[in-house]
């Protein structure tokens, strides 16, 4: 198998997609904040002083995956149909499991885009939350399913 990225001589490359069909697209990622149960508890109550993290983190989220192609190098530029991204508290952890779901009609799937609105989100939920606590870890981003295109679908186990 070789990296499409890549052409014969080893240079950088943009894919070319031009031959791809037309098709719907979805990709789902997710992720993780995790935080202390203190941190937690002052997001689940809104007492961040810079205010409500959850729904300023699904902001940045979405205007991550939509300004995806101005962040990663070989990534295209797509016509986002739709973003979804929620963070959800999560006691067990302690913090915010976040998860993200793209979709398209296009030639190229949208992978890179709900990596990004899942990252971008993580992100600003630390950023919001940086004052309190700085240690907080944000991990475990990966697609979780993707589907359409020739590939066909992708769900994680």
């Amino acid at each position: 198998m070789s990296l499409t990225h890549f052409d014969e001589q080893g240079r950088a490359q943009m894919v070319d997609v031009s031959d791809k069909a037309v098709t719907a697209r979805v990709a789902v990622a997710a992720g993780y904040i995790k935080m202390s149960a203190q941190t937690l508890e002052m997001v689940e109550q809104g007492r961040a002083k810079k205010g409500d993290v959850i729904a300023v983190a699904r902001l940045a989220g979405i205007m991550g995956a939509k300004r995806c192609a101005d962040l990663i190098p070989l990534c295209h530029p797509l016509p986002i149909a739709k973003v979804t991204v929620d963070l959800t508290p999560d006691t067990d952890l302690p913090g915010l499991q976040i998860t993200a779901e793209v979709k398209t009609t296009g030639q190229t799937g949208v992978e890179m885009e709900a990596l990004t609105a899942v990252s971008v989100a993580g992100l600003t939920a630390y950023d919001m939350l940086k004052a309190v606590q700085k240690d907080m870890e944000i991990g475990a981003i990966r697609v979780t399913l993707k589907d359409g295109g020739k590939s066909g679908r992708f769900e994680a186990e």
